[in-house]
């Protein structure tokens, strides 16, 4: 990874645009996969980003880009509830981050299909096979909250990103977006009160503990937007 970090502050379309541009750069220089990691707190946009960016990828008659979702490797609900964690779901000790960290690197040199898991808000659990990564993808594009984190099993996955970005918005911005989400979630079936209560025990602190990983990224984007 870079040591000297750039820095630029973009729209989402525009960081979708430059992530795309440099996907292709990338791509066109190396024989082998490529993998770009988009890391960034709850809430600020980074599936978003991630998917427009494979599909600002996709234009050609062979997709050149996957879309790999780190929020797959959610523990299942039943195995959280069995630890008695289920209340800290979110937190980085409520996922598989080694099986995330060995499917990254199993990913990065296969030569056929490979499926994974995704997660739906609609069941607040993680769903099998949610996705397929076909042959021809030349470029992975992961997204989560953890990829750039230092500590055990985390440290892990840096090296297998040839780019890292780090997506910003701010702290207020990012509150109003998860009280929106959280409400929406299970078919708005948690109340605004046990919404509150997440954000504040959960959602926040990951957001403060990831916006320390930022440093470690090739390039910091901070994303202006009304909402």
């Amino acid at each position: 990874m870079s040591t000297a970090q750039q820095h630029l502050s973009l729209s989402p379309e525009a960081a979708v645009a430059e992530i795309a541009r440099r996907a292709r750069l990338l791509a066109a220089a190396e024989p082998r996969r490529v993998v770009i990691g988009l890391a960034g707190g709850p809430g600020v946009g980074k599936s978003t980003v991630a998917v427009e960016t494979v599909k600002a990828l996709n234009t050609g008659a062979i997709e050149l880009a996957a879309y790999v979702p780190m929020d797959g490797f959610h523990m299942k609900h039943k195995k959280l509830e069995a630890l008695g964690t289920a209340a800290d779901k979110g937190m980085p000790h409520t996922f598989e981050g080694t099986l995330f960290a060995e499917f990254l690197g199993n990913l990065k040199g296969a030569a056929g299909p490979v499926s994974g898991p995704g997660y739906s808000r609609d069941i607040e659990d993680t769903v099998d096979n949610a996705f397929t990564v076909l042959p021809e993808a030349r470029v992975l594009v992961v997204e989560g909250n953890y990829l750039l984190l230092a500590d055990s099993p985390w440290y892990a996955i840096p090296p297998l990103l040839d780019l890292s970005i780090f997506l910003h918005v701010d702290r207020d911005k990012v509150f109003a977006r998860l009280l929106k989400r959280h409400a929406q979630a299970l078919g708005g079936g948690f109340t605004e009160e046990r919404n509150r209560a997440h954000i504040a025990r959960v959602d926040l602190p990951n957001y403060d503990r990831v916006e320390a990983s930022a440093g470690r990224a090739d390039i910091r984007i901070d994303i202006v937007s009304e909402a």
